[in-house]
């Protein structure tokens, strides 16, 4: 990828803006449309230069981190990968399976044996009880009493 190919430099920001939504909200569904319009551009502008800037679509960018947190997870914790799968944002076993594969080159269960043994695996009760896996941050809860808007 050539330096010419990325983004204007007064877009960049704009960019960023939504690659970090990306990275915040990785296990949230996100489409096309939510991580443009994040970033005040066509869903249609906003794929081309996206992709120009990272090398990657965003829906790889996506996929990618929620491999990568599933990975942490795998190593860490005593989830099974279906609960995982669902806790990284995966609606489909079948899916987050293939798309493991892709990436890492070993199955999510392959992984898991090969690199959960290493280490003392974290109970997954504490890994959701201590929001170790999040599904919505505190900064969007309501206060007691509040009605959500």
């Amino acid at each position: 990828m050539s330096l010419t190919a990325r983004a204007p430099d007064h877009v960049l920001v704009h960019l960023r803006h939504a690659r970090d939504h990306a990275d915040r909200h990785y296990a949230d569904p996100l489409d096309l449309e939510q991580l443009a319009s994040i970033a005040a551009l066509s869903k249609y502008h906003f794929h081309r230069l996206f992709t120009a800037t990272y090398g990657v679509t965003p829906a790889t960018y996506v996929s990618e981190r929620r491999i990568e947190r599933a990975q942490d997870l795998l190593r860490s914790t005593n989830l099974t990968v279906t609960e995982i799968c669902v806790a990284v944002g995966f609606s489909s076993l079948g899916s987050f399976s293939t798309r493991f594969r892709q990436v890492v080159g070993e199955t999510p269960s392959e992984f898991q044996r090969r690199y959960g043994r290493r280490s003392p695996r974290i109970p997954g009760c504490y890994v959701f009880m201590w929001g170790l896996v999040e599904r919505g941050t505190a900064s969007e809860e309501k206060p007691p009493g509040e009605s959500p808007s």
